[in-house]
């Protein structure tokens, strides 16, 4: 992927002395057109679900009261970008299409090395296509078989599947009444009318929690402990899709395959990738930005790599007698930075939402000149962070509940559904910079005739965006201090106030009404014991090995479990 993060070129593989008439032209340019669309909708598409996919619990918002939620969150893994990351990209990148380069000319035969990277590119593609799957199988599951949809009387109905039932709601999901039944039809709408009778009925509850319910998935290994994962039927169909593309991509090299298998690629960097806060991202895209201009104006290294390899390292889309190729690093590159702009609207959502309580508590603090504690009485404010509530998974949920035939959206909703609706500012002036550099680019590649690198026109057009829509809202210090580095996700902190009602200063964390500014030194001294009886624990568990060894002990296992039905249903509630 590193090899090719900035080549937009079109290729016009016909041959012809006449010249061509203008009926011809036209439809060159219409095919050209739909082509460069194809590939502009493509990239835009697999970064907003990726973007999507990304969002997880921001610091600005309280851990989930709900079990489920809150062990969903705990379970979120994303790799942040350092500083160090701004020179290191370029350099790999550089490293891995030269060497792709060189190996090209000194095996004169494409065949080959195109074989050995389409077995390693095909391989290490499916995880990231498994999951990408398995969310699409996810969505769809939602918007079949949704928690909440409206009647044709407008009225709001929520599922249960533990006792299989469909009820009565308010607009808040509140329930008014049961159903009989009869009525009990878990599918939505006018999806209702392939269950018109009780056994149809039943299947359609069978099926339902089937896609919804979660298995424990356990394995034990000696010496390594042991991992669990909750996974869904979704997970199993999408590890069968995801094992049949790439066998099937393996044997028929299928373009449309191969654009699979990237748009997997694409959609698991957005969710392990990350830049750690907005100077960080800035870095790392301009370092790429003149790394691409270099590669493609000044040396054959990019054209050649892109133009002579056929694995899923790019998008290639053809139409008539015209092939265009974008590579990954435009759409992840970029891509990252507006998944990161995501989740910087649902922070300043949830930002906005802090209430600081007043608090009468003892502050412990230390004297400047003896060095010892002094315990004083004061009235601070304590900062109360709102419950973060989980904003994925519910399309299907966002299109049932509108009123009149799904083009009005409700302005009351179930805190689950409305979840998602918060306002997406910076993301959308991110796409819209991504948009026009696209645009920028596809212009060039018209005036120039040759192969672009689309980092010139996609890096300013993104990071402008963001720069100018923090400027004219206002919004630049909000901007620049988001950070995913956990720095800002505190619990029970006490802060001074200014004039405003807004925190300036944090005085430290409340624990039973006392604010103690010493433990930092009393945690370092707490950190080294620690550290000695993990010494003193792990000698002891080495002595215990030997002697179970004599006795017999689990090598290996492997189990997966299905809880009782409904019982999703249930950790929710809970």
């Amino acid at each position: 992927m590193e090899g090719l993060d900035g080549l937009n070129v079109t290729l016009n593989t016909t041959a012809s002395a006449a010249s061509p008439t203008s009926i011809f032209d036209t439809l060159q340019d219409v095919s050209f057109l739909l082509l460069e669309l194809k590939i502009v909708s493509g990239a835009m598409g697999i970064i907003y679900l990726g973007a999507h996919g990304s969002l997880r619990r921001p610091p600005s918002a309280a851990v989930s009261k709900d079990k489920k939620r809150r062990k969903q969150d705990d379970e979120t893994f994303s790799q942040g970008l350092e500083l160090s990351d701004a020179i290191l990209f370029p350099i790999m990148a550089a490293c891995v299409l030269v060497g792709l380069y060189y190996l090209i000319q000194w095996l004169q035969d494409p065949a080959i090395i195109n074989k050995i990277l389409r077995s390693y590119m095909t391989t290490m593609s499916m995880v990231s296509l498994l999951t990408f799957y398995a969310h699409g199988i996810q969505v769809l599951t939602s918007f079949v078989f949704p928690r909440f949809w409206r009647g044709r009387d407008g009225k709001l109905r929520r599922v249960d599947q533990a006792k299989r039932t469909v009820a009565v709601c308010d607009d808040a999901g509140n329930e008014l009444e049961n159903l009989d039944a009869g009525k009990a039809n878990p599918l939505p709408g006018a999806l209702g009318f392939f269950t018109p009778v009780a056994w149809l009925q039943q299947k359609a509850w069978n099926l339902r929690d089937l896609l919804t319910r979660h298995w424990l998935l356990e394995m034990f290994v000696h010496g390594m402990g042991k991992e669990t994962a909750h996974v869904k039927f979704a997970h199993m169909m999408a590890l069968l899709m995801a094992v049949v593309t790439a066998i099937v991509y393996f044997a028929t090299s299928w373009p449309f395959l191969s654009n699979m298998l990237g748009y997997g690629m694409c959609y698991g960097s957005f969710l392990i990738l990350s830049p750690t806060d907005f100077l960080t991202g800035s870095l790392v895209l301009w370092g790429l930005f003149f790394y691409d201009i270099f590669m493609v104006f000044y040396t054959p290294y990019m054209v050649t790599v892109a133009t002579t390899l056929d694995v899923p390292i790019k998008l290639t889309y053809e139409a008539a007698s015209r092939k265009s190729i974008l590579g990954l690093g435009d759409i992840v590159i970029p891509g990252m930075v507006i998944g990161w702009a995501l989740r910087l609207d649902l922070w300043i959502h949830y930002y906005r939402k802090i209430r600081y309580e007043s608090t009468d508590l003892k502050i412990i603090e230390k004297h400047s000149g003896s060095g010892e504690s002094i315990t004083r009485s004061e009235t601070k404010h304590r900062e109360v962070k709102t419950p973060y509530v989980d904003v994925k998974g519910n399309w299907g949920e966002r299109i049932w509940t509108r009123q009149a035939f799904g083009l009005v959206s409700s302005q009351t909703l179930p805190a689950e559904v409305a979840a998602s609706r918060f306002p997406k500012t910076y993301f959308y002036a991110s796409m819209v910079g991504y948009f026009l550099g696209m645009l920028v680019t596809l212009a060039m590649l018209l005036i120039f005739k040759h192969g672009q690198p689309a980092l010139l026109y996609l890096v300013p057009g993104v990071l402008g965006s963001l720069l100018l829509t923090s400027l004219v809202r206002g919004e630049f210090k909000e901007l620049w201090m988001y950070t995913e580095d956990g720095s800002l996700d505190t619990v029970d902190v006490v802060v001074d106030l200014d004039g405003n009602g807004k925190a300036i200063k944090t005085i430290g964390k409340l624990e039973d009404g006392v604010v103690d500014t010493t433990k930092d030194e009393k945690k370092k001294d707490e950190e080294k014991k620690d550290d000695e009886k993990e010494k003193e624990k792990s000698k002891e568990n080495s002595t215990e090995a030997g002697q179970t060894g004599r006795k017999g002990h689990k090598v290996f296992s492997f189990s997966l479990e299905a809880p009782s039905e409904g019982a999703e249903e249930k950790d929710h509630e809970e």
